[in-house]
């Protein structure tokens, strides 16, 4: 039986700053008709992604920021549109389609999200193109200057962002700071752009030297990490929304993207989740407010059919994409075809593989928080543990470590993981965890039955272990993203690796051991783009960069995300060979053959 504490918490208020102008298209809908958490054909009713026109009174002079991002699960007094963002103004978008978005601990309706019209994502992409005629101008420590204060701002916002991504992607409080700081750390990188796009210079020969100059792209996309539609976009017949994967980052992945793509001069257009996009409209408001130009960073709304608008708009020059492996692999091929730049994480099935003679202790209080934190939705989450030997044993003490968990809503003080982020997610997982069982594997842990009394309606799974997994698993090879830990049992190191090396994902991979040796030879044998070391989620730093491989990243890996590749990925090196000679004292006449060394 888990353990339940409810506790309320008294609601914050929001930072009372300078906002952006609103066009006045902005549709407030009445909460007791939009939900109701007694019913539960309301419930379903809500679930649904619908097409309706909007028939409610407009209101003058709102913005995304009036949004109450409160420090509770409690209905809000209203429910606002979604708006986007263009030319430093939130605009109500005229589509007639939209997405509910749900709390995930409630499934209370928390604001519509727009399916935007072609029209209006060709306003957007002319707003960018016509921004980076100017940007790219702009000098590299004007830009710099920007990024330090908009590096400011976040951080004066850090518990708004926070509060919005509980609300809308349910992870706690607490680790939603963490993802907000994560996306800090690449911002405050990119403050080093003037170090880093430093060209070079050679005097290849007497008079003459080449130089290279690092110049940006053109106009951007980022597209985040989409979850219910994914399936719509990659045409696969086969798919469901059951398979797909929702956003873990809502403010880290845009954060991977605006400041290294705009501080290299070029603009951006960035498609949040239509799951979770509050952090992406504070994150627009902070844009204007640190004195990005018009233009330069934009954001729009949708789901397959936006993807598919920037995945053929000829303007834009670059894509970034971090989410599951159908989509990405879709948007990586279409992208490519139309002559753009892509850069796409993908899906993940990160191993740790467990020697006897670890710190026990160590590694069980780290295998615990990295299954099970975030409730196992983020694509770096510790999902499958390889115990080598007599690790085997330890299995029953992760269970103990797991059951003190506390499961409930995101703002609960002691909140350890809270819901999924659907009921769609929810779901899938149960299948997941149903399958491993009549696979014949064992679950030493359930969480299938969790119920907390305070969210009845929540999207909540408890902690659970799935112990004698096997490779030919449905629970081994899918991606649960969800509070899923697989276990497998191997006789040694060198069967560890063999078991790991023939999975198809290659994000991320630890080993737990206290020998040098053994480290060393996992570290050179193994096939995956990020090693731990008695580390249990190796994300590297930013000044380094996320390098996954295999099935985990598009295009071999050869564009990945911040550091160094970053900035390889949003500029164009430009090398220019001069020769500064007033005449030819020695030739008689023009030579016409390949230079030579004499």
């Amino acid at each position: 039986m888990w353990r339940l504490v409810s506790r309320s918490v008294s609601a914050f208020a929001t930072h009372d700053l300078a906002t952006p102008t609103v066009v006045p298209r902005y549709s407030v809908v009445n909460h007791s008709m939009a939900s109701n958490s007694s019913s539960s054909s309301a419930v379903s009713a809500r679930r649904r992604i619908h097409a309706t026109a909007q028939q409610l009174k407009p209101v003058v002079g709102l913005t995304s920021t009036s949004f109450k991002y409160q420090k509770s699960h409690e209905p809000p007094e209203t429910v606002r549109d979604t708006p986007y963002f263009i030319d430093n103004n939130f605009v109500n978008s005229n589509t007639n389609k939209f997405i509910d978005l749900l709390d995930p601990a409630t499934n209370l309706l928390v604001t519509r999200v727009p399916q935007m019209t072609e029209e209006e994502m060709k306003a957007v992409v002319v707003s960018a193109e016509k921004a980076f005629k100017s940007w790219r101008n702009t000098t590299v420590l004007a830009r710099q200057q920007i990024m330090f204060r908009f590096v400011h701002l976040i951080k004066e916002n850090w518990d708004r962002l926070a509060a919005s991504i509980t609300l809308e992607q349910g992870k706690t409080f607490i680790d939603a700071k963490g993802d907000v700081l994560r996306g800090i750390q690449v911002a405050e990188a990119a403050i080093a752009a003037p170090e880093l796009l430093k060209g070079e210079v050679l005097e290849v020969a007497k008079d003459m030297e080449t130089r290279t100059y690092r110049e940006p792209l053109g106009v951007t996309a980022a597209i985040c990490p989409f979850s219910k539609l994914s399936c719509s976009i990659v045409s696969i017949s086969s798919c469901s929304p059951k398979l797909t994967i929702p956003i873990d980052f809502p403010a880290m992945i845009p954060l991977w993207c605006i400041p290294i793509a705009t501080i290299t001069g070029n603009t951006l257009i960035l498609k949040p989740s239509e799951r979770d996009p509050g952090a992406s409209m504070i994150l627009a408001e902070l844009v204007h407010k640190a004195g990005f130009p018009e233009g330069v960073v934009n954001v729009i709304h949708g789901a397959h059919k936006t993807v598919d608008f920037i995945l053929d708009e000829p303007v834009i020059k670059a894509i970034s994409f971090v989410g599951g492996n159908k989509a990405g692999e879709y948007i990586f091929s279409r992208g490519s075809a139309n002559g753009k730049r892509v850069q796409a994480n993908l899906g993940a099935k990160n191993h740790a593989a467990v020697l006897p003679d670890c710190n026990k202790q160590h590694f069980i209080n780290s295998v615990v928080g990295a299954a099970f934190g975030a409730a196992g939705q983020r694509c770096m989450a510790l999902s499958t543990l390889v115990m080598v030997g007599e690790t085997k044993d330890w299995l029953f003490d992760i269970a103990e470590a797991a059951k003190k968990l506390r499961v409930d809503g995101g703002f609960e003080e002691g909140a350890d993981l809270g819901p999924v982020i659907s009921s769609e997610s929810k779901e899938r997982i149960l299948s997941i965890i149903d399958s491993a069982e009549n696979e014949g594997a064992t679950i030493l842990l359930d969480g299938r039955n969790y119920v907390n009394s305070k969210y009845p309606d929540g999207n909540f799974i408890g902690p659970t272990i799935i112990v004698d997994a096997t490779p030919d698993m449905t629970c081994y090879k899918q991606e649960i993203f969800g509070p899923v830990l697989v276990c497998l049992n191997v006789e040694t190191i060198g069967g560890a690796i063999e078991l790991i090396n023939k999975n198809e994902y290659g994000n991320g991979v630890a080993i737990f051991t206290r020998s040098g040796p053994t480290a060393e030879n996992f570290r050179r044998n193994i096939e995956s783009g990020q090693v731990g070391i008695n580390v249990p989620i190796p994300v590297p730093l930013p000044m380094f960069s996320f390098t996954g491989n295999k099935r985990s990243i598009a295009g071999g890996g050869a564009n990945t995300f911040y550091g160094k590749p970053g900035i390889n990925f949003y500029t164009q090196l430009k090398t220019v060979t001069a020769l500064w000679q007033s005449h030819d004292p020695i030739a008689e006449k023009a030579a016409v053959h390949m230079p030579t060394l004499q």
